[in-house]
C-alpha cells in the first residue's frame, strides 16, 4: 500500500477490493451483482433479474434482500473503518412492484453512521427508474478478534 494514501482511503481500496475481488463460489458472484460505486455514505450496485426470480418469473424478493444487504453491508464497513467487523442484523423491505426483465439497480443510502450501528436505506429500482422496493438494513460494529482478518 502506498504510504501516502490516507487511512480511510486505503480501508476503503481494500474493503472494495475483496468484494470486487470474490470468487464464484458466493452469493454475490452467483446472483451477478456489481458494485459501481462504493462509499461509507453510498454504495451503488446492480443485478440482473434473470436467473434470480421466482416460479411467476418476476424478481423474487429474496434476491431483493440480498442485494440490498449486500449494498448496505459495504457501506457499513466501509463506515466501520480498519480493525472493525460489521455484521447485519436487521433487514425489512418493501417489494412494490414486480420486475421480470433486465436490471435492477439498488442505491444505499445511509441513514445512521455510529460506533457501534449503521443503519442504510437501499432503494432499488428497475431500468425504467420505477421503484421496485425500498429496504432498510442495521449493521452491528464490533472490534475485529485478535487474529482474525477485518475484512
Amino acid at each position: 500500500m502506498n504510504s501516502e494514501v490516507p487511512v480511510e482511503q486505503g480501508h476503503e481500496q481494500q474493503i472494495t477490493a475483496a468484494f470486487a475481488a470474490a470468487g464464484p463460489d458466493n452469493l454475490v458472484s452467483r446472483m451477478g451483482i456489481r458494485i459501481l460505486e462504493a462509499s461509507a455514505e453510498r454504495v451503488v450496485g446492480s443485478m440482473p433479474v434473470a436467473g434470480n426470480t421466482q416460479p411467476y418469473g418476476l424478481l423474487h424478493g429474496g434476491a431483493s434482500c440480498v442485494l440490498a444487504e449486500t449494498l448496505g453491508s459495504l457501506g457499513s464497513a466501509l463506515h466501520a473503518g480498519p480493525g472493525r467487523v460489521t455484521v447485519g442484523i436487521e433487514i425489512s423491505a418493501t417489494h412494490h412492484r414486480g420486475a421480470s426483465a433486465g436490471q435492477v439497480t439498488g442505491v444505499a443510502t445511509r441513514l445512521h453512521g455510529g460506533r457501534t450501528l449503521t443503519t442504510y436505506e437501499i432503494v432499488i429500482s428497475d431500468d425504467q427508474g420505477r421503484r421496485v422496493c425500498t429496504s432498510r438494513l442495521s449493521c452491528l460494529l464490533r472490534d475485529a478478534v485478535p487474529g482474525r482478518p477485518a475484512a
